[in-house]
């Protein structure tokens, strides 16, 4: 895990001054040890993950490879896996037959150095226009540019959909390498784009050999971390189908993970997940983050300010206006060089987007998906086409599809989700939690994903592949009663099924405008909450907005989730303040 920072080399030295105020930054992130990594171009650092889970660095001679994230090569974990991508290395990268997880890396080689990222691009490695500047971190990349301005698309992405798309940041100046480009870094970086195709079509096989290879596939990749990790592992547990699946992998692999759930008594996962570990005796731990401290506004600035370095200012959920308990849980997972488990992306194994099984165009599927605004919101800065219309963009680079016209065959389409959604959403989920060690997010996988993209559609409604994916591997885990009313060893309810096809059945012109609907009827609540009261908001914030009320108009938002996304903008920007255009 851990990160990196390199900046260009200059004749004048700028480069010590700039390394040296990375360095600080990485520090406020929470590292404490640096190993300086040089080329004849670049110079800079990596940072060790800040709970020392794993070797993340490996010179051989001149030669070395620094990783963040979480790298699986050759079957190999750690440094093993570190030596032996250093010796197979060749650019472009293409052995993605023998490479899995998700990270960033940089690799010196017979005097040449190179940058890419795992086949999803999904670790986030931020760069400048002329990659003079290219970190693991965005306060450290951002805190380098002499200037920054925010950037519309990226503003209104990341307040209303958690994070941007694509190759975007909430800065103009700031991009993300993607999955379709690796880089050389000389003199001159070198952009070569490289293609990594998915299915396209689904597949004849029958589906009991589809969940037997599906689960021989997750098998092996679990089996890797618990040769290195062993019972050092903590793995979450929810009324749901996802994290049941993650929790049945490590029990198949012969691991007791520490498990545990956030909520409060008497919510659905709580009461489900309890359940489950009183009948399997096993370590349960529920955790209420709301009740973790009692704070007043007086402790409140602080408590801010260690979220947002730690997070690096842009927090998916409600981690940073909160009192200090989303940190305190972040740093339970992976205290010690334990490893983190997740279920994200487990929506591979069903119909994520809930759309019907036809085909649509691009557009439509922005619209339906994607455009959760109204705008009473907004300034006269929205463009409500515009908007969709650089998502639509977005979308078909994404599925290498770039410039197509027309509908999408709904295969296609299945891959918007791996390759546009889980990139941007669980990709800062993985660059948050992934500096401080390990993460293994074992449906985040390409292989897995292609398995799924060829089920015919009608397996993924209401969880039916994953469900048996599930009872296939853990039939015990599988019989015990979920949040949605039905054991998985059993088909979904008739009342699951229609609360399903209430969502599909529903065109996607209406799909585009539910929202605003929504808006209507009332303020809306997201699960995530905040502290949020001007008296405790108004002691980090100018609650005039000055700088995001260029955007939206704030006295109309009366949605707790956007309000705290444009609040996390506005307090970013007091950051920057002094580079902000």
């Amino acid at each position: 895990m851990g990160g990196f920072y390199l900046c260009r080399v200059t004749e004048e030295d700028a480069d010590a001054a700039h390394i040296a105020a990375a360095e600080a930054q990485f520090r406020l992130h929470g590292f404490t040890r640096f190993t300086p990594i040089r080329s004849a171009a670049h110079a800079g650092f990596h940072a060790a993950p800040i709970h020392d889970s794993h070797v993340c660095v490996h010179r051989d001679g001149e030669d070395f490879i620094a990783v963040a994230g979480t790298l699986i090569h050759d079957g190999k974990f750690g440094e093993s896996a570190l030596r032996a991508l250093l010796g197979d290395f060749r650019f472009p990268f293409e052995d993605w037959s023998n490479t899995t997880g998700q990270f960033a890396a940089i690799v010196h080689k017979a005097g040449r150095t190179f940058a890419f990222t795992d086949f999803f691009g999904a670790f986030q490695l931020f760069h400048d226009a002329n990659w003079d500047v290219v970190s693991t971190s965005f306060l450290a990349a951002a805190k380098s540019l002499d200037r920054v301005t925010f950037d519309p698309q990226g503003v209104y992405e990341f307040a209303f959909n958690v994070f941007p798309t694509g190759d975007d940041t909430v800065v103009s100046e700031l991009k993300r390498l993607g999955p379709d480009a690796q880089m050389e870094l000389g003199e001159k970086a070198v952009r070569t784009s490289v293609s990594k195709p998915l299915p396209e079509r689904v597949s004849s096989t029958p589906i009991e050999k589809r969940i037997a290879a599906q689960a021989e596939r997750l098998r092996g990749t679990a089996r890797i971390y618990a040769e290195a990790f062993g019972d050092r592992m903590q793995c979450p547990l929810s009324g749901g189908l996802d994290s049941r699946l993650a929790l049945a992998l490590l029990r198949d692999a012969g691991v007791s993970p520490h498990v545990y759930v956030y909520g409060s008594p008497g919510d659905g996962d709580v009461e489900v997940a309890r359940h489950i570990a009183d009948h399997e005796h096993f370590r349960f731990e529920p955790f209420e983050k709301a009740s973790f401290a009692s704070i007043t506004p007086d402790d409140f600035p602080a408590i801010v300010a260690r979220n947002f370095h730690e997070t690096d200012a842009l927090v998916t959920d409600g981690g940073l206006f909160d009192n200090g308990g989303n940190a305190y849980a972040r740093h339970q997972r992976q205290e010690g060089g334990q490893l983190a488990v997740s279920g994200g992306c487990g929506e591979v194994f069903r119909n994520f987007f809930y759309l019907p099984d036809r085909a649509l165009t691009a557009r439509q599927v922005m619209g339906a998906f994607f455009a959760r605004y109204t705008l009473n919101d907004v300034t006269d800065a929205f463009d409500p086409e515009g908007f969709i219309d650089r998502l639509e963009v977005k979308a078909l680079k994404a599925i290498e599809k770039p410039g197509a016209t027309g509908k999408l065959r709904r295969t296609l389409i299945e891959q918007l989700y791996p390759r546009m959604r889980c990139r941007a959403f669980f990709g800062r989920e993985i660059s948050v939690v992934g500096r401080q060690g390990a993460y293994f997010m074992p449906f985040f996988d390409h292989e897995v994903i292609e398995g799924a993209l060829q089920l015919p559609l009608a397996w993924k409604n209401a969880g039916r592949f994953e469900a048996a994916l599930l009872t296939h591997i853990d039939p015990v885990l599988a019989a015990y009663p979920s949040d949605y009313g039905y054991s998985f060893d059993h088909p979904p309810t008739l009342s699951h099924r229609m609360n399903e096809l209430g969502t599909r059945v529903r065109p996607p012109w209406l799909r585009q405008r539910s929202y605003a609907v929504r808006r209507r009827l009332g303020p809306i609540r997201d699960e995530h909450g905040g502290l949020l009261t001007p008296a405790f908001l108004g002691r980090v914030l100018d609650l005039h907005f000055p700088h995001m009320q260029q955007f939206f108009k704030m006295k109309a938002v009366s949605d707790t989730g956007l309000y705290r996304r444009i609040a996390t903008l506005e307090y970013l920007a007091q950051h920057l303040e002094r580079q902000i255009i």
